[in-house]
């Protein structure tokens, strides 16, 4: 009796999916276990939806005075933080005054941080006499103390928003070229570069897909820190009557307007300064826990 059985198929082994988690997803996960970096996040995004949406948020007009009302303490009635020296509302200058002071403390590095980054991969993929003419030339600019060249370039300009915008960035390019250049010169002497060179790509092609990749994540961190530099000398600058020009609310021009208030009502005329303080202390501490979340081994 015939009992053959039908042979089964050989079915090979499914291949093994490794899954590779990507890069920024690690990034985001490492992030998410810092409880600083964390809370300076939810800080920030806490001050910057006030600024947003502080015309529907702010509970009066920020340029309405009221002479009878000067210097009111704060949880006076209808007034939560007290009033200025023109009895505005506090609470809705400050709220007001965040739209310019994040403005002049993103803005200048994210124009720092594209002129910069574009220099420097210039300057460090070429090399040679175009790196030393470059660098020599921004090596200039430090010597000069950042506070010192942005006074000087905005007095120079002449006082205004735009002015001190153009100053700021020529304080922070140098300093995003020299990590841009710095990053863009280990990176050229990498094998897969030498290999994408000696196969005929031009300059342009190997910078775009295989430099710029890897530079951009240094120089973005770096340019993170400088987010509170940026905002505190921005503030500065209006504290000394080159930025800003009143009866707009910036913080730093706040902080000049209620220095004769400091002898009579101290707590009002330091508020500004604390938001300055804690919103610079958050951008630092949150470019850390990014820098440190970038670290990671893939």
């Amino acid at each position: 009796m015939n009992t053959a059985v039908d042979p089964v198929p050989f079915a090979p082994a499914a291949p093994a999916v490794v899954a590779r988690r990507s890069y920024w997803h690690g990034v985001f996960r490492q992030l998410a276990r810092d409880p600083v970096a964390v809370a300076s996040a939810l800080l920030l995004l806490l001050i910057v939806l006030a600024a947003l949406f502080a015309p529907w948020l702010a509970p009066a007009d920020p340029y309405k005075a009221s002479m009878i009302r000067r210097l009111l303490p704060i949880g006076s009635p209808g007034h939560l933080l007290g009033t200025d020296e023109l009895g505005r509302d506090l609470l809705t200058r400050l709220m007001y005054g965040g739209r310019l002071s994040l403005l002049m403390g993103v803005l200048p590095v994210l124009f720092a941080f594209v002129a910069g980054t574009s220099i420097g991969l210039v300057a460090g993929y070429l090399g040679g006499w175009v790196n030393m003419v470059i660098m020599r030339t921004l090596d200039v600019f430090y010597a000069f103390p950042s506070v010192l060249l942005a006074v000087a370039i905005a007095g120079a300009l002449g006082p205004g928003m735009s002015n001190s915008l153009i100053a700021l960035t020529l304080v922070f390019v140098p300093q995003v070229v020299r990590v841009a250049e710095s990053v863009t010169t280990q990176v050229r002497q990498l094998d897969y570069v030498d290999a994408a060179r000696l196969s005929g790509a031009g300059a342009f092609s190997i910078i775009r897909a295989h430099v710029l990749g890897n530079v951009l994540g240094p120089v973005f961190v770096y340019a993170t820190g400088l987010v509170s530099v940026s905002m505190i000398l921005a503030s500065g600058l209006s504290f000394l009557g080159l930025g800003v020009k009143p009866p707009e609310a910036e913080w730093g021009l706040m902080l000049n307007t209620l220095r004769s208030a400091i002898y009579v009502n101290p707590w009002i005329a330091a508020l500004p300064g604390v938001m300055i303080f804690a919103t610079s202390m958050a951008f630092n501490l949150l470019a850390d826990g990014v820098r440190s979340a970038m670290d990671i081994r893939r």
